[in-house]
């Protein structure tokens, strides 16, 4: 039975970003989808508090965004379980730093196929449906090192610089059938990543950003809640970067 309520669809959900914008999203009402790669009892308290909590539906579909066949059944049984997709976030990401002349060829190839790839499978998969119902947001977790680079990280960099090609191109494909394609880019965001950074690290870093702090993954939570709105309704195409000013 079809939701009355806005599907939304979220991969890499686990933990971090992903997981602050299925809260976000569950908060403001509605029904989610979150796909992670390997089960823990984490995801099921997940799915409990988030059902509990906002009164909500929630599904948990398992896959590697990397495999096609996995997208396209993590799509089906979103649609199996909630009726529809209205919104895809796509947020799964891995990074595999190390400069070009260290970095291997899987190294290069893996962060590729997950960022890249990964959204080209799951955008693939999603489509179809919203061109039926003449209505969508896709949302895509890009990155500021995707405008702007960053040493170490060819292989990241040009897996986030895809993804904002891919939105501006698919977003001039369907945007005729009430289908908005955006971009949100990152910059230094306070993760469990940077938990473990020195003190002097990161001074650094902040001395870097014009607010001089890291963002939050709620920072980045909004933004994707203002895309998915109808308050958003006329931008598409777009790459808003959530950096505190580092790349005027």
């Amino acid at each position: 039975m079809e939701s009355l309520r806005k599907v939304a669809l979220v991969t890499g959900a686990a933990r971090g970003i992903g997981k602050e914008i299925v809260y976000t999203l569950a908060e403001n009402g509605y029904d989610v989808s979150i796909n992670y790669r390997t089960k823990t009892t984490e995801i099921e308290q997940m799915k409990e508090e988030l059902e509990s909590k906002y009164k909500i539906k929630c599904a948990l579909v398992q896959g590697d965004v990397a495999s096609f066949e996995d997208t396209e059944k993590m799509v089906n049984e979103t649609v199996e379980a909630l009726g529809k997709i209205d919104v895809l976030v796509n947020n799964a990401g891995i990074t595999k730093d190390g400069l070009l002349m260290r970095m291997s060829k899987e190294d290069f190839e893996s962060v590729i196929d997950v960022n890249l790839v990964g959204t080209f499978n799951v955008t693939k998969n999603v489509i179809p449906l919203m061109i039926k119902q003449k209505s969508g947001r896709i949302i895509n977790i890009s990155s500021v090192v995707g405008v702007s680079g960053n040493a170490g990280q060819t292989n990241y960099s040009a897996s986030k610089a895809g993804i904002i090609g891919f939105t501006k191109s698919l977003a001039k494909e369907v945007s005729s059938r009430n289908i908005l394609v955006n971009a949100v880019a990152p910059g230094f965001i306070a993760t469990d990543m940077t938990s473990v950074l020195s003190d002097n690290v990161k001074e650094s870093i902040n001395n870097q950003i014009p607010l001089k702090r890291m963002g939050s993954a709620k920072d980045i939570a909004n933004v994707v809640k203002f895309l998915a709105s109808e308050d958003s309704s006329y931008i598409t195409g777009q790459v808003i970067n959530v950096d505190g000013g580092m790349l005027m």
